[in-house]
């Protein structure tokens, strides 16, 4: 009887110890897939529809940064988890500084996707801008 008791016991202590590494590495996958998501830099590419020319704008998320007339603020960035089609979005806002009106309005604000622009689209009579990747 004593010895079965002691297996008892030997088998829940394996069943916990089993456990509490099966919860650990879960969380510790899933901390680094997150960091792996979010990026601290973005980068987008401005045209300019007048001259026809590129520009590649490199962001760091929570700095102005002033780009002709236009001033653009990334405020973060993902990439997704899937690896076969990947979608890259960012919170992006611009501002056309030549509209002394009204300090307060944005040409744009909101989230931007590199698969599909169309979504929410940068709508400016100067300018077109496309978010390329974040990291």
């Amino acid at each position: 009887m004593v010895l079965k008791k002691s297996t008892l016991v030997g088998k829940n202590n394996f069943k916990l110890i089993f456990l509490t590494f099966l919860i650990y590495f879960c969380l510790v996958l899933n901390s680094n897939s997150e960091n792996n998501l979010e990026g601290t830099f973005t980068d987008i590419k401005i045209l300019d529809k007048i001259s026809s020319k590129n520009s590649l704008i490199k962001l760091k998320n929570g700095e102005l940064k002033k780009f002709k007339d236009l001033e653009i603020k990334s405020f973060k960035c993902k990439n997704s988890e899937f690896d076969d089609n990947p979608e890259i979005m960012a919170y992006i806002q611009v501002r056309d500084i030549t509209n002394n009106n009204n300090d307060e309005v944005f040409v744009f604000n909101g989230w931007m996707f590199s698969s599909s622009p169309s979504i929410e689209p940068f709508d400016h009579p100067v300018y077109d801008v496309w978010l390329l990747s974040c990291y």
